[in-house]
């Protein structure tokens, strides 16, 4: 398994579906899966910038990663976003569901995603959005590098800001 890490509108979708396309391999994409699959208030919230609880996305991506054969290498997009769905994760590792080949923490500062995010159109990347979207990564999802390094995990920091060729590039040529 690949994970792609990095704040929203960082460029983790677009590497993925460039990483599925050229390698063939599966790409789980936790905001497209998200943005399909959430009705009601919790998409409201959503909206507004809000993370589902680590019990709804773990049972989430349980579900999804039965669905595909996880002796094949394949992309993890946008999951996980906390301590305890990492801690899952490492938990599904150590238990030899798979394994986790590397991490790419694609970096971009918050200007340059709010510019990303306000262009593509959706209703969810409002000002305010953006904002909480961008402290919840700082705070709770970044920590989690750390503890990947700890697992003895391959963490490769990107620079996400380039174009994305330049950044497709550095990721395979580190795979």
């Amino acid at each position: 398994m690949i994970i792609l890490a990095g704040v929203p509108g960082a460029g983790k979708s677009m590497q993925g579906r460039l990483l599925a396309d050229e390698k063939g391999y599966a790409w789980i994409s936790t905001g497209e899966i998200l943005r399909v699959l959430v009705t009601g208030k919790r998409r409201h919230e959503m909206q507004e910038g809000k993370l589902l609880s680590d019990a709804e996305m773990i049972r989430m991506i349980d579900k999804v990663l039965d669905l595909i054969d996880l002796n094949e290498e394949f992309v993890l997009d946008g999951f996980p976003r906390t301590i305890k769905q990492a801690d899952w994760l490492m938990d599904q590792v150590s238990m030899g569901r798979f394994k986790v080949s590397a991490v790419f923490h694609l970096i971009s500062d918050q200007k340059e995603i709010t510019r990303r995010l306000q262009s593509r159109g959706r209703k969810d990347d409002t000002i305010e959005a953006i904002k909480t979207r961008f402290d919840e990564y700082e705070n709770v999802t970044l920590p989690i590098l750390k503890d990947y390094k700890k697992h003895g995990i391959n963490v490769y920091d990107i620079d996400g800001s380039q174009s994305p060729q330049q950044v497709h590039k550095q990721i395979t040529d580190c795979l």
